[in-house]
Parts: C-alpha cells; structure tokens; sequence
C-alpha cells in the first residue's frame, strides 16, 4: 500500500476529479483542501506544496514521499499506484 497525500482545492473540478479517480480504484489517501485553512497553517501547508510543486498548482498529489504528481493525470497515477 502507497503513501498517498492530496492537496487540492475545495472548488477545483480536477481537484474534485483527482478525488473521484482515487476512490473509485479504492486508493487509501489523505488530503487538504488548502482553500479552507487559515493563517500559519496554510503558510506552512502551501511551503510543503511549493517544495513539491512550484507553481503550486492543484491538484498537488504525493505518493510515497517520493512522487509528485500535478494536475490530473490519470495515466500517471495509474502508473505510480500500480493500478
């Protein structure tokens, strides 16, 4: 089993999707909409985003600890999650 942490947005479509493709193949995962936090802790989640990602765009998805996948991309986290 992978290491699944998703940062989306609670208003983004691929965001909402991305959610979506991960449920319906039955991926165990967590995630943040960033859009909802506040203060630090949004500073602090969207620091953890940009080391990832630099644009920090959504969705942001870490698999592993080892693994950034931006924006929907079905193939590739078929590919990564050995789906």
């Amino acid at each position: 089993m992978h290491k699944v942490m998703l940062y989306a947005l609670s208003t983004c479509i691929w965001c909402r999707r991305t959610r979506q493709f991960l449920d319906s193949n039955n991926v165990v995962y967590d995630f943040v909409y960033v859009d909802k936090l506040e203060g630090q802790e949004k500073r602090e989640v969207m620091a953890v985003v940009r080391g990832w990602n630099p644009r920090e765009s959504f969705p942001t998805l870490i698999v592993d600890d080892t693994t950034v996948i931006v924006g929907l991309d079905e193939a590739r986290m078929r590919e990564v999650l050995g789906l």
